[in-house]
């Protein structure tokens, strides 16, 4: 088996923390480090690392001016708790950047906001609608 461990900065990994634990319905707990944190499914999965920007010398990961954050990803998860993730992106966001549609090429339903740091982040179920 292989797994990708997706790494993005940001500004406050305490924050973000919290934010993607709210958004995916999790109990909330403190990340490992205060530059550093992993979100674990329930079976220990990562799911999104978050690392602070401009700590470890990481050349990609150096400060959000060089780039602007989240140019080129999308961070893109899929839920078995859709309506319930919807209702929590709501209570998250001022407004989501797609409002739920179902996909033409994947027949699922599917929803995308915006992180605290501006990262674009897009919700899918994980069965077909």
């Amino acid at each position: 088996m292989k797994r990708t461990w997706t790494i993005i900065g940001v500004a406050e990994v305490e924050r973000s923390f919290h934010w993607y634990q709210s958004l995916f319905g999790q109990p909330q707990s403190a990340p490992a480090h205060d530059h550093f944190g992993q979100l674990r499914d329930a079976d220990g999965t990562v799911l999104l690392c978050l690392h602070r920007w401009g700590d470890h010398e990481h050349p990609t990961l150096s400060s959000p001016e060089l780039a602007t954050p989240g140019n080129g990803l999308l961070l893109f998860f899929r839920v078995d708790d859709f309506d319930e993730a919807l209702s929590r992106a709501r209570h998250l966001a001022a407004r989501l950047e797609l409002e739920p549609q179902v996909n033409p090429a994947t027949g699922t339903r599917e929803f995308a906001l915006r992180d605290p740091d501006g990262y674009y982040v897009m919700v899918s179920a994980l069965e077909p609608a």
